[in-house]
């Protein structure tokens, strides 16, 4: 059985998260502790709020060195909503306040006529993708205003040493990045513990994967 730690910051609807990770079968914990993080399986990072909050509460638990560290050593950490977004080098919203800095782009308010973007969306999944292995064709829950609209593989050369990242889109206004499979490093804009069967599906590829 894989065991998953879903970060304890304060950021969020947490206990969601593990409900939904421990119905596709992980043992899942709930903690800030840097030990547990760095032994498990895999780290969820869930946010919801402002960016600049999120930020503050990752950094207030030492989570963002945790990350760091898990990414840097080959361990899986899965991101959702604002958990997502920080892994991009900045935000708007928050007086321009800067993530993690895992990916190019920055994140910037949705530009659409009705915002925030709440409900069931259709997504197109990247081209290989793992996490959308089975559930290609399927709506997700997303609750958000903000989002990264470029395409963080974009400013990658050809020639880059680490493979391109697996970016899977969806629509609202524009197109914005719904999802990002980095090796190690995946995350979704959408809520999949809250996205019935087929965000329980994407969270049981997940746990599969790593």
């Amino acid at each position: 059985m894989k065991k998953v730690v879903v970060l304890d910051a304060g950021t969020g609807n947490v206990r969601s998260a593990v409900r939904a990770l421990e119905r596709v079968g992980a043992s899942v914990e709930l903690t800030a502790d840097k030990d547990t993080i760095m032994s498990a399986d895999g780290l969820v990072v869930p946010g919801v709020g402002a960016f600049g909050a999120v930020m503050d509460k990752i950094r207030a638990v030492r989570a963002d060195r945790f990350i760091e560290r898990r990414l840097a050593g080959g361990q899986p950490v899965f991101g959702i909503c604002v958990g997502m977004q920080i892994m991009f080098e900045a935000s708007t919203e928050s007086d321009g306040c800067e993530g993690l800095g895992q990916w190019d782009g920055v994140v910037s308010r949705l530009e659409a006529p009705v915002v925030p973007h709440m409900g069931w969306s259709p997504v197109t999944p990247a081209e290989g993708s793992v996490i959308f292995k089975g559930i290609e064709n399927e709506r997700f829950y997303f609750v958000h205003s903000y989002a990264c609209q470029s395409d963080p593989a974009a400013t990658m050369g050809d020639d880059h040493i680490f493979e391109k990242p697996l970016v899977t889109w969806a629509h609202h206004g524009s197109n914005f990045v719904a999802a990002v499979e980095n090796g190690v490093l995946v995350a979704t804009q959408f809520h999949p513990e809250k996205s019935g069967d087929a965000g329980a599906q994407l969270l049981q590829n997940w746990v599969e994967s790593i």
